[in-house]
């Protein structure tokens, strides 16, 4: 784990930060790719992709201090500008508002640039990710033997702390404490890669895929259909069922995705000449 890139007195470059910038460039790269291949004003992708930063930012935020309200009460400075804790699905709700309200002003079509917007959402999440796994923040999975399994020990959340609320993995160990060492999956590595698959899929078939909306739906789709596998093997506090609040609000996604994609095929069928 390398939390830390480089320090040069007071800058430090953190491999979480780099690789969440590094996710929102290539993000907009390709949306500035679909916005000129659909004949639209390619610096929409600039502004774009500053309110989805902005908004996705401040969303993570406030979800992550919401999640862990008693500690925000606590020291309400200190975590609401702590550079950790950030909830993905917060950022990602409040950008989307956000972005509608821009694009409606804009006398844009939202769901022409969401479209152009999701496949590039979806690799950048993933090699967000891999910032995730670098910093070793707590993101990663459950004690593994696999030959992939990863020491997480040099991170900013080692095992010891992580594995705390879960009596169920302290219980195989001595003293109920997890060393440091122990070998976890880099779930955050596993994320990656399925994004990296789906983003290949979705660029793929996003010539082919009409009428606008459809290629959005199967973001939500996709999205949710791989953050809920990956929470099975991720040590995240179960709500409800069995599942992890990621794991809900991927379920909702997905039901969204689905609904939308039956519809916009409908409409699709129902635009066509018999």
């Amino acid at each position: 784990m390398c939390p830390r890139l480089l320090e040069i007195g007071p800058f430090t470059i953190y491999s979480y930060g780099l690789m969440l910038a590094m996710g929102f460039i290539v993000a907009s790269y390709l949306l500035t790719l679909e916005l000129k291949r659909k004949n639209l004003d390619p610096n929409l992708g600039n502004n774009v992709t500053l309110i989805a930063l902005i908004g996705g930012i401040a969303g993570s935020k406030i979800l992550f201090l919401l999640e862990h309200f008693n500690l925000f009460i606590a020291d309400p400075i200190g975590m609401a500008f702590s550079p950790s804790g950030l909830t993905f699905y917060g950022g990602f709700i409040l950008a989307t508002i956000l972005i509608y309200s821009y694009v409606k002003k804009k006398g844009i079509k939202f769901f022409t640039i969401a479209d152009s917007v999701s496949p590039g959402l979806l690799l950048g999440y993933g090699i967000a990710r891999i910032g995730c796994h670098l910093s070793g923040d707590g993101d990663y999975g459950f004690p593994t033997t696999l030959p992939w399994g990863t020491n997480y020990s040099k991170g900013t959340y080692p095992p010891s702390a992580a594995f705390k609320s879960f009596p169920e993995i302290t219980s195989q160990f001595p003293n109920g404490i997890v060393p440091d060492n122990t070998l976890c999956h880099p779930t955050p590595v596993y994320e990656f890669l399925l994004c990296a698959v789906l983003f290949a899929v979705m660029w793929r078939l996003r010539k082919n895929l009409k009428p606008d909306g459809k290629m959005f739906m199967l973001y939500l789709l996709f999205a949710g259909a791989e953050r809920f596998t990956i929470e099975f093997s991720r040590l995240n506090p179960r709500l409800a069922f069995g599942l992890s609040e990621a794991q809900l609000i991927a379920l909702a996604l997905v039901a969204l995705g689905l609904y939308g994609w039956n519809y916009f095929s409908k409409k699709d069928k129902e635009s066509k000449p018999i």
